[in-house]
């Protein structure tokens, strides 16, 4: 039988306050450390499919969240055990970024949104260094405190990856807005590039308050992102004819790129820039979290960043 890692926690030290969300693999709480007052979050791992003892999965996302200690990444403080029931013991964070940006009273200058975009690339870059792809970066998974830290969660479908060459995974992974489309075209050799892609959406709807690409299946995702940014060809992605489904959902039709048109009165020409180098189709080409951090979005352009508060 598979045993969870240590260290475990009884219950009397945690009091649960409410359901608060559901994550990957198990439904999340808020609750109270009973002896300091500070409140946390208490993911209760899903045990009743499990014949085999402690699920494989989150036996990984445990693993791979103790080897990660970043200001941008949440973090597990402990394990808890309560009356069968296992639960990761997390930081509580306030807020995330989806039910934020669906609020009207959260009222954010492009200074505030600018430390936030910031952030969530500091963690995706802090990830990689550590060989992590994340593979779920949406606004559900991006979580903020009333502090403004921005920290990435639920790592259910995170993994480590071979940093010197590409390995296969599953192209059944990231959420289908996020989704970048080597996925959609049926690649299973893929790396970090696919959160950068992720990334890309999100900071586009940190300006315009919405998910950008909302396909209702993964043709009609294809097609939404054509619409925005062009029918993808040879010159613009070299191999991309090669991928595997590409002959099956190619595009019909050739399709200009609209994209800054689409998104100038949101974006300063900087802003564009980068949004432009994190969804750039061909994933050799797409900016890596470290390049973006680099960009004259970040390192020249005003107002510089400051993190939302209260």
């Amino acid at each position: 039988m598979t045993r969870p890692p240590t260290p475990i926690r009884n219950e009397e030290f945690y009091a649960i306050v409410n359901q608060v969300g559901e994550g990957t693999f198990g439904k999340v709480y808020k609750a109270k450390n009973i002896a300091s007052g500070k409140f946390v979050a208490l993911k209760r791992i899903r045990m009743e499919t499990e014949r085999d003892g402690f699920p494989v999965t989150a036996m990984r996302e445990i693993k791979l969240l103790q080897s990660l200690r970043h200001d941008n990444v949440v973090q597990l403080y402990e394990m808890m055990v309560s009356n069968g029931s296992v639960f990761m013991v997390f930081e509580y964070m306030d807020h995330d970024l989806k039910g934020i940006l669906s609020q009207t009273q959260f009222a954010f200058s492009d200074a505030h949104l600018k430390s936030l975009c910031q952030q969530m690339l500091a963690g995706l870059a802090y990830l990689h260094h550590k060989g992590v792809i994340h593979r779920d970066i949406k606004g559900s998974n991006i979580l903020i405190n009333n502090r403004g830290e921005l920290k990435l969660g639920d790592f259910g479908l995170a993994r480590f990856y071979q940093k010197r060459r590409k390995s296969n995974y599953t192209n059944r992974v990231i959420t289908l807005w996020y989704r970048p489309p080597e996925l959609l075209f049926g690649t299973t050799v893929y790396g970090p590039e696919v959160d950068m892609w992720s990334a890309g959406c999100i900071m586009l709807e940190l300006f315009t308050k919405k998910e950008v690409f909302q396909g209702n299946d993964e043709i009609h995702q294809l097609d939404v992102i054509y619409k925005i940014l062009g029918t993808p060809t040879s010159e613009r992605w070299p191999g991309v004819n090669s991928l595997p489904w590409y002959e099956l959902v190619k595009p019909k039709d050739i399709i200009p790129n609209h994209f800054r048109e689409l998104f100038q009165k949101w974006l300063s020409p900087a802003g564009l820039d980068l949004a432009e180098q994190l969804l750039a189709y061909d994933p050799a080409q797409r900016a890596t979290a470290t390049q973006a951090l680099e960009a004259p979005y970040f390192k020249q352009e005003k107002p510089p960043a400051e993190p939302p508060t209260g």
